[in-house]
């Protein structure tokens, strides 16, 4: 029996009634809209169950209290959050992929002395 779209009902040999999570493949995307803060939603298939997850997450009681696989549910997707954010960062990212340290290093430099140019040149223009 389900008691939401992602925590299941269960009940053993002796009557004892014990709440497990339906399902681990839950896939997280983060996406960047207009705010600092990049925008992480979770999909089971193809439903979204972003308010499930909140609800669960910010219920009164808490859900490691009498959801067996909570806290392996949880370890789960703070991984997958984690790794959506810095695909998204990777994404947004200016700097070139596979890069060595030292070209990380020039490229920086690079893109601070392009960064600085116009101040440069209207200190030079005015002296």
């Amino acid at each position: 029996m389900a008691v939401s779209d992602i925590v299941t009902r269960h009940e053993d040999e002796q009557g004892q009634v014990y709440y497990k999570m339906k399902s681990h493949d839950i896939e997280v995307k983060a996406t960047q809209n207009a705010g600092l803060a990049p925008v992480i939603t979770y999909w089971l298939g193809e439903r979204e169950i972003t308010d499930d997850i909140r609800d669960l997450r910010f219920s009164p009681r808490p859900p490691n209290s009498y959801i067996q696989d909570y806290e392996e549910f949880q370890a789960m997707l703070y991984t997958k959050e984690q790794r959506a954010i810095n695909q998204l960062y990777e994404q947004l990212s200016i700097k070139p992929k596979n890069m060595s340290t030292v070209k990380q290093i020039i490229w920086s430099f690079f893109v601070i002395v392009l960064a600085m140019l116009p101040l440069l040149i209207a200190i030079w223009w005015l002296q």
